[in-house]
């Protein structure tokens, strides 16, 4: 049995989640409405405000897709009740963001700013010039755009500027001169 298959999912009060027979699960909730088609063979129990995800037989494929499941159902809950965010840190000299109208405006080194609009869905503040958050109620998406935004500059190992994410470890490595012996 899949460990988080097996395990319900609690719907909160103000949420409701809908399930079509061609299983296209709609979630609607304080914080937006998530629509995703999800695998036809899996089989879903409602029981008051508890939804159970069901494997029709113990075929590899069914026990691979049970979990996967229940993950993204439960993922969509929690995204229309709370929602998901992703810190991002801007570290180098003379490196910052800025937000201007919807779009994002960063300085990252280059002769020109890398301007990106801001995706449906998604939200971007800059609480300070060397944080971004970027906030939404699809995992998915939050996810891409962070992604996206931290590929305009990436970390480098020797000094460590760029983009990265506030619970990311940049492994450090020493410069050509670390290397000469004496």
């Amino acid at each position: 049995m899949s460990r988080i298959g097996k395990m319900p999912v609690t719907v909160p009060a103000g949420v409701d989640v809908t399930i079509s027979p061609d299983n296209v699960v709609t979630v609607k909730g304080p914080k937006g409405t998530l629509i995703q088609p999800l695998h036809p063979d899996m089989k879903f129990e409602r029981a008051d405000n508890v939804v159970n995800v069901v494997r029709p037989t113990e075929k590899k494929e069914h026990k691979a897709l049970h979990g996967l499941t229940r993950a993204l159902l439960f993922n969509m809950v929690h995204g229309v009740t709370q929602g998901f965010k992703k810190e991002l840190e801007i570290n180098g000299v003379g490196y910052r963001a800025m937000k201007q109208g919807k779009q994002l405006v960063m300085n990252l080194g280059y002769s020109h700013q890398v301007i990106m609009d801001e995706i449906e869905g998604v939200g971007i503040e800059v609480p300070a010039p060397t944080k971004i958050v970027i906030s939404g109620c699809d995992k998915q998406k939050v996810g891409q755009f962070a992604a996206e935004v931290r590929e305009k500059r990436p970390p480098e190992p020797y000094k460590g500027k760029g983009i990265k994410y506030a619970d990311e470890v940049i492994r450090r490595k020493e410069g050509k001169a670390g290397g000469k012996k004496k």
